[in-house]
């Protein structure tokens, strides 16, 4: 992307909300070759810039009837090719949900990065992930720890499978409860205030994670789980399109852009409605005076419930104060639709297509969308002409 620079000199700290941009600062990441013994103890000062631009982007949280402590798409990397035919790449990343988002991150390599859900618990995940990372510096390390499981050590070349089959044989911690607590606590050092509520939900996540391993599913409340749900094992070992695995869990090199996000506090985790009042304005905010872009805006079938909610024209108001090019591309998911979608390969019951943001803006102000089937549709006609029906 022409304008979308990589490692822009962060702008001096500003009154009000951009103040907490100072949080988007580079260094402060350890070294990649350095294994920790034990989860290493968090420092004994706050990230007071992270936490305060976590508060100063973020709206009140709102219920969603999933837990979304992993995907529920065995598609979402069938998109890669076409982010990479694109060009899409640096800038910033904005996104939903858990983390399939570091694979698109890891394939994009943004300078800085956004994650948005309408759930606190989201946010408090994030927070958790961020934990793991730090403290882990191998892949092994970061999967043993997430799974409470007693394995760990260097990664170096291992696929994907080879991974998952490593800790698939791992034995669970003598003392888990242990390695959670200080998962937790190194988590809480972030800064952002976390009540006793806060805490036994990242304790209830890692629990789960502990309790159900690599066969973990995404999991619904009132609705009946569906057969397609992939596991957490089956989320790993998935391909692109070429199928070449590339998870930011396939290869150490794309662990080790994410770890180093993460531990720089440039993946941050937001509370806000895509179509609310806030949120993506104030990323927006902060992402144009950093100088940026936004490269790819990952936004699952969201959309799917801003019409259903009559709140769509939001999003598109929304996304028209965010910092775009002519190849920023939100990342959409699709599962049921009115118009055949021929990108979905069989075996998936979801599919991935990306769409140019200036396209729907452009679509939108034509009036040509004004249904989520009319959205897909000029999704699909923008993207592949031929296929339109």
């Amino acid at each position: 992307m022409s304008a979308v620079r990589r490692g822009f000199p962060l702008p001096l700290v500003l009154a009000g909300l951009l103040a907490c941009d100072g949080a988007l600062r580079s260094g402060g990441a350890p070294e990649a070759g350095t294994r920790p013994a034990s989860v290493p103890a968090a420092g004994a000062g706050a990230d007071t810039g992270f936490a305060a631009l976590v508060a100063a982007l973020s709206e009140p949280g709102r219920y969603f009837d999933t837990d979304n402590l992993i995907s529920n798409e065995s598609s979402y990397l069938h998109v890669l090719g076409d982010l990479e035919a694109r060009g899409v790449e640096g800038g910033a990343y904005i996104g939903v949900g858990p983390d399939q988002n570091f694979s698109y991150m890891a394939a994009v390599r943004p300078a800085m990065a956004f994650i948005v859900d309408i759930r606190r618990d989201n946010l408090l995940q994030h927070l958790w992930f961020r934990a793991l990372f730090e403290a882990s510096s191998s892949r092994l390390d970061y999967l043993c720890l997430m799974l409470v499981r007693r394995c760990g050590g260097p990664s170096g070349s291992l696929s994907a499978a080879a991974l998952v089959a490593r800790v698939d044989r791992a034995e669970p911690a003598t003392e888990p409860a242990a390695v959670m607590e200080a998962v937790l606590r190194r988590a809480a050092a972030y800064g952002v205030p976390l009540d006793a509520s806060d805490r036994e939900t990242v304790r209830r996540i890692h629990g789960r994670f502990a309790a159900a391993g690599l066969d973990l599913r995404f999991n619904t409340h009132g609705r009946t789980p569906r057969s397609y749900y992939p596991t957490l094992r089956g989320l790993l070992l998935e391909t692109d399109r070429s199928g070449r695995q590339a998870s930011y869990l396939a290869d150490e090199g794309s662990y080790a852009f994410i770890r180093d996000m993460q531990a720089a506090g440039r993946v941050v985790p937001v509370v806000g409605d895509l179509g609310g009042p806030h949120a993506l304005r104030a990323i927006g905010s902060v992402v144009r005076r950093r100088g940026e872009a936004v490269s790819a805006f990952y936004v699952s079938n969201v959309e799917y419930y801003l019409f259903g909610d009559g709140n769509f024209d939001g999003f598109v108001r929304n996304l028209e104060g965010l910092p775009a090019e002519e190849e920023s591309v939100l990342i959409r998911s699709v599962f049921r639709t009115p118009i055949p979608m021929p990108d979905a390969l069989p075996g998936h019951a979801s599919t991935q297509v990306l769409h140019a943001i200036p396209a729907l803006l452009d679509a939108w102000e034509r009036g040509r969308i004004r249904s989520y089937g009319d959205l897909l549709e000029a999704g699909l006609s923008a993207s592949r002409p031929s296929t339109a029906g």
